[in-house]
């Protein structure tokens, strides 16, 4: 790995480790979520780096990819589970990391299982070790403390402008044996249940991703792809330009260009039995003899 590119991981990292924590703040009973959203990724800008996806906030057995409309009205119940999760880039390079909040108090046994998975699994990272051997570690230590993990979602490998570059990280034992090599930068995050441990996809999207050098005829179609071309295939939110045309026009661009396979959707994830859902997270780059945590 270069210097410079070292570098710039580190810096992702650090924006969004800083981010992760001083969040941490905004997540209450009452709280509208599109407001902590924004909030988070107005931070990120302030703090010199841009936004790697969306910010998520997911409540209770909502797993993933739930960001909030331009006009979401759901507040923090004092009830709710909530995990956040959120990433930095420097000129591409990604920082991207999540936690999770008991507002209510019922489901510290769950949170603190999924923490120890998370630190466990790191202890193994090092060139050479299979991640099978990860994966079995985070399944032992969920199921033993009464739980599981979801086992159809990973961690994942990150590169330039690339959330999802190949490697793929298990949060249960698997059949193949796929190893991990040094100077790879790696996202870690196992999820812990309660209920079935699998999760299913809803119908509606608000996260979205595209393709660099596509055309299309449509003129507003065209300016929206301007501005998304802008982040080299990363995922964006519809919020986003809810403010560059009416709502019911971006939506029906966005289904125009999502069946001409323009752009790629990505609905929110649900626990399947809905069942609650943590989630901590943490990337690391590879090192000789270890890994680096970036996001610490």
């Amino acid at each position: 790995m270069e210097a410079e590119e070292e570098k710039k991981i580190l810096k992702a990292g650090e924006i969004s480790g800083k981010v992760r924590e001083w969040s941490r703040k905004l997540v209450k009973p009452g709280a509208k979520i599109v407001e902590i959203a924004d909030a988070i990724e107005a931070e990120i800008n302030k703090e010199g780096g841009r936004l790697a996806f969306p910010v998520n906030v997911c409540i209770n057995d909502v797993t993933a990819h739930y960001a909030p409309k331009f006009n979401d009205e759901t507040v923090l119940g004092e009830a709710d589970v909530v995990s956040i999760d959120l990433g930095a880039h420097v000129d591409g390079y990604i920082g991207d990391t999540a936690y999770t909040i008991d507002l209510g108090g019922e489901y510290g046994d769950l949170l603190e299982a999924n923490e120890r998975a998370l630190e466990e699994s790191l202890k193994l990272v090092a060139p050479g070790v299979s991640v099978s051997e990860i994966g079995k570690t985070v399944q032992e230590i969920l199921e033993d403390a009464g739980f599981k993990p979801i086992e159809n979602l990973s961690g994942h490998e990150i590169g330039q402008y690339n959330l999802h570059a190949g490697l793929s990280i298990p949060n249960i034992k698997v059949p193949y044996d796929w190893r991990v090599e040094e100077g790879m930068v790696l996202a870690f995050e196992p999820f812990a249940t309660n209920g079935y441990g699998r999760v299913i996809e809803s119908a509606q999207a608000e996260i979205y991703g595209m393709d660099e050098g596509v055309k299309v005829r449509d003129r507003e179609a065209r300016k929206i792809l301007r501005e998304m071309e802008e982040r080299k295939g990363l995922p964006f939110a519809v919020r986003w330009y809810a403010e560059k045309m009416s709502p019911v026009r971006l939506g029906m661009v966005l289904n125009q260009l999502s069946q001409q396979e323009i752009i790629k959707r990505y609905p929110p994830l649900h626990e399947k039995e809905k069942g609650i859902v943590s989630q901590f997270e943490h990337t690391v780059i590879v090192t000789e003899d270890g890994c680096k945590i970036t996001t610490k």
